[in-house]
């Protein structure tokens, strides 16, 4: 059936040089549009000997003028996550009125760098050509918190999705693309500009419990007192008002939500950056929390399991259809945590179904990441146990 915006492919045989010639020509036949503006690839470790040729195959045969991806220990097609097989996922964009722009970073730019406008002439680009960023990274040479807080400077309020690949971790390796290079070091993006922008769902698979809090004494990652109380009474408090369900479910999952923009009225779901509780000590009543939170910093005390998950992804995704109405979507991107999927859910194609049921139906790629990247509030974070959601969206 021909697609006005979007396809995708999914390739699951060995490689072979002519029958993917013929499977790259027959997807891009699929497309009704004239042109593609952007292709996206992932795929399995199994590829990794033949990713160049197979992005050659791909960039000339399926007619692609930028093509961007990476390897991924799983992979997402429409309303299918593909676990623990091996397989290549190809989708091709037509985005009317978008400008596109690949680049490749390095840890050494990130290590060198001197503020927001070295990297804008690292990129190319300033701030007011950029409505959004996809971005692939190595989890293995590049500091990703580091390079994240540089471009919440540099392109201050635009949404950074993207994760970080994943490949074979015995070894440490895996790959990014760009066009037709492999990179096997840094990280590869695309900034979306133009008349598309880039709509955000990130969900941290979270539910909060207990009522919202004021940390009032902090210690680097420390936690000191909560409303002037001892922290940790005060997750003892909030734990004991806990039905004995629960309580049952929150033993071992336990997290901290904390507000990334104070100036909301009210806090939702989704406004809060979601943490691990590291550690908490009764008698000097402090908590250790995976963040540097700050004094005055409102705060939710979080449970994160399968049902938190679903209920999380269900409620984000309705509060999502409004900011629909009067676009175009032209398709989107799903970057799952390696830790979901059929490991926290117990059935295949949780997240990847939830869209295309709410949201859809729309041609949906992703892969499964070793770390998501997605906003929360106007600032983008690295996190854990995430689904981020990315739709290419332009104006009726």
């Amino acid at each position: 059936m021909p697609h006005e915006f979007a396809v995708s492919g999914l390739w699951k045989d060995e490689f072979d040089d002519e029958k993917l010639r013929l499977w790259a020509q027959s997807l891009r036949g699929q497309l009704r549009a004239p042109r593609v503006s952007l292709g996206l690839v992932f795929m399995t470790p199994q590829y990794f000997d033949h990713a160049a040729q197979i992005l050659e195959v791909l960039r000339v045969h399926a007619q692609i003028p930028l093509l961007l991806g990476c390897s991924g220990g799983g992979l997402i097609i429409g309303g299918r996550e593909i676990e623990d097989q091996r397989g290549l996922v190809v989708s091709l964009f037509a985005l009317p009125g978008a400008e596109l722009h690949g680049v490749h970073f390095t840890q050494e730019q990130v290590e060198q760098s001197g503020g927001p406008e070295a990297w804008h002439s690292i990129t190319g680009l300033n701030p007011d050509r950029v409505n959004g960023w996809l971005v692939f990274a190595d989890p293995f040479t590049l500091d990703a918190e580091s390079w994240l807080a540089d471009w919440n400077e540099a392109y201050p309020g635009k949404p950074i999705q993207g994760g970080l690949a994943g490949g074979n971790p015995t070894r440490q390796r895996v790959q990014l693309y760009l066009d037709g290079a492999v990179h096997e070091e840094g990280g590869v993006g695309v900034a979306v500009g133009g008349r598309v922008e880039l709509l955000s769902l990130i969900s941290q698979g979270c539910t909060p419990i207990g009522e919202t809090w004021t940390i009032t004494k902090v210690e680097n990652n420390f936690i000191r007192e909560i409303a002037n109380r001892p922290a940790y009474e005060v997750l003892a408090e909030t734990f004991n008002q806990l039905s004995e369900e629960e309580q049952n479910q929150a033993r071992g999952n336990l997290f901290i939500g904390l507000v990334v923009n104070e100036y909301l009225e009210d806090f939702h779901r989704g406004d809060f950056l979601v943490r691990n509780i590291l550690g908490g000590d009764p008698q000097s009543g402090s908590l250790a929390v995976g963040a540097l939170p700050r004094t005055g910093q409102t705060m939710q005390f979080q449970r994160r399991d399968a049902a938190a998950a679903t209920e999380d992804m269900n409620e984000l995704l309705d509060r999502l259809l409004p900011r629909l109405k009067d676009r175009i979507i032209y398709g989107g991107c799903l970057f799952d945590c390696n830790g979901r999927g059929r490991h926290l859910f117990g059935q295949p194609d949780h997240d990847a179904r939830l869209v295309q049921e709410k949201a859809g139906p729309l041609e949906l790629t992703g892969f499964f990441c070793n770390g998501e990247i997605g906003p929360v509030g106007p600032r983008n974070f690295l996190h854990g146990y995430t689904a981020s959601l990315a739709l290419f969206a332009g104006q009726v």
